[in-house]
């Protein structure tokens, strides 16, 4: 559990962790921010579940909560195929009435400060207005497809393999079954997160009550489960009878390439459905080629998750780099200073050093790069990372490259 601080005051407003009796009211603050009712007793009895102790905060005028924060515990695969400690952010909203006076500014601090005491390398979450975290630290550091398909234009090519069978779960099933298998197969692609009891309740069992979500998982051979996917029908506007509904998937987990084909396998043979749209694919999946009519596959990119490299030399420490020259990166961070200093990053590792830097990058930048979603190189030209020393960027690009493209996987 985070250990959290002191209260903070500012002129107008108090922020600190919420009690026990005030979560329903941080929640209250988050769904009016995304212009939803406020949850009756049903729907917070389910959303309680996800307010894990000491992980929320509140921005209060007097009396009056008018911001508020929280996050799950979780962990990230960083490159290389470590695993540490991450916060997974969420329930970020603040009142209209009291919008541009610096309550988000407070919570993001105080959170922030709270997680690096507490020993969490990083913070990430999902932006729905991407023009705010920049200014705490946050980049851009796993990007995705949005993939649409016509089903009945998407006739599988025969020569795709097969894994095993897909079955539709129950809600107790999908509730008790999927957490473990989730453990098991959980890819060691970087950027996949693990899913705390939080996530599960708020992601799954709340959606499975309220949002009609449906759940299929594939078993192997060995009966195990080792893919899932999460999807709901929604309607497509039309004035045409002949247009069917349509499909969206919030989640869609396999252990390899083969599980992955069931489950499209899966999704394009329900029926009656006109349209599938996955949400958050990796950059790398071979749909198209996976089709006799890759016309059949709409794809656009999309901005996954949102990177703050909480403890800087921890993160670097964990992960590994390719195949170059080292390189002195001095990070700057105005939010956590002691993340701020030079470190000198190579095939090794990282460590401090008093060495002059060749290139100097903000904490949000760090953040762009240390996943590889983002070459150095081309930071450098858009004048997000200051070159020192030109013949450095060639090899930091090299160092922060991965094997494939990072990516996270779960909606938060």
């Amino acid at each position: 559990m985070t250990q959290t601080l002191p209260s903070t005051r500012t002129t107008d407003f108090e922020i600190r962790a919420v009690e026990d009796d005030e979560r329903r009211s941080a929640y209250t603050v988050f769904m009016e921010a995304l212009h939803e009712e406020p949850p009756d007793d049903e729907k917070w009895t389910l959303a309680a579940r996800a307010y894990e102790p000491g992980r929320a905060y509140g921005a209060f005028a007097g009396d009056t909560l008018v911001g508020a924060t929280m996050s799950l515990t979780s962990d990230i695969t960083v490159p290389g195929g470590g695993v540490v400690p991450m916060a997974a952010v969420t329930g970020v909203g603040v009142r209209t009435d009291h919008r541009r006076r610096g309550v988000l500014t407070g919570l993001m601090r105080r959170q922030l400060a709270d997680l690096a005491a507490a020993g969490e390398v990083f913070a990430t979450l999902h932006a729905s207005e991407p023009t705010i975290y920049g200014r705490f630290g946050y980049g851009l550091g796993t990007l995705a497809r949005v993939v649409r398909v016509k089903p009945p234009r998407a006739r599988m090519r025969a020569d795709v393999p097969t894994a095993g069978t897909t079955r539709l779960l129950t809600k107790d099933e999908a509730l008790t079954l999927l957490p473990g298998a989730y453990q098991r197969l959980r890819p060691r692609r970087a950027g996949v997160m693990g899913r705390a009891p939080s996530w599960w309740a708020m992601c799954y069992e709340y959606r499975l009550t309220h949002m009609r979500l449906r759940v299929a998982a594939h078993y192997g051979p060995d009966g195990e489960i080792d893919g899932m996917v999460g999807f709901r029908s929604v309607e497509i506007p039309s004035d045409d009878p002949r247009v069917n509904a349509g499909v969206v998937v919030l989640d869609f987990v396999g252990a390899n390439q083969a599980v992955e084909n069931d489950l499209w396998r899966f999704l394009l043979g329900i029926d009656l459905v006109d349209d599938v749209t996955v949400y958050m694919r990796p950059l790398d999946e071979p749909l198209e080629a996976m089709l006799e009519n890759a016309h059949a596959v709409r794809c656009e990119w999309d901005e996954e998750l949102w990177v703050r490299v909480v403890d800087v030399p921890a993160a670097l420490a964990a992960r590994t780099y390719g195949a170059a020259d080292p390189v002195v990166v001095e990070v700057v961070d105005p939010i956590l200073p002691a993340n701020s200093g030079r470190y000198l990053v190579g095939p090794h590792g990282a460590d401090r050093t008093d060495a002059p830097a060749a290139l100097t990058l903000g904490v949000e930048a760090l953040g762009m790069v240390y996943f590889g979603a983002w070459r150095p190189s081309k930071l450098a030209g858009i004048g997000r990372l200051a070159v020192h020393d030109p013949a450095a960027l060639p090899a930091a690009d090299r160092l922060f490259a991965t094997d494939e493209p990072s990516w996270c996987g779960s909606l938060f």
